[in-house]
């Protein structure tokens, strides 16, 4: 339960510190690369709420507004990607 609660943390802390990284990077191919990352940890953290509820450590009710959230992130992030990258090949 511990290992899989920091897990969750530490993915939870690099979504925000990879889009922060990349943006700051000036460069939109770096950019992209970034949220990428972040889309990834968004979708370990999915993925890790998920095994919390197989392994009945928290109840599908208590974290259903929680998974809904990160779906959402998910989405907003795959959206910005594709606005990123639209940007960058008329920029060529």
């Amino acid at each position: 339960m511990f290992g899989l609660t920091n897990q969750v943390r530490r993915a939870v802390v690099s979504i925000p510190s990879n889009i922060a990284e990349g943006y700051n990077r000036h460069s939109d191919k770096e950019f992209i690369h970034f949220l990428k990352i972040a889309k990834g940890s968004a979708a370990e953290v999915e993925t890790q709420l998920i095994l919390c509820m197989d392994l009945e450590y928290l109840a599908e009710s208590d974290i259903h507004e929680t998974l809904s959230l990160v779906g959402e992130v998910l989405r907003m992030l795959g959206s910005l990607i594709i606005a990123m990258e639209r940007r960058k090949g008329s920029s060529k």
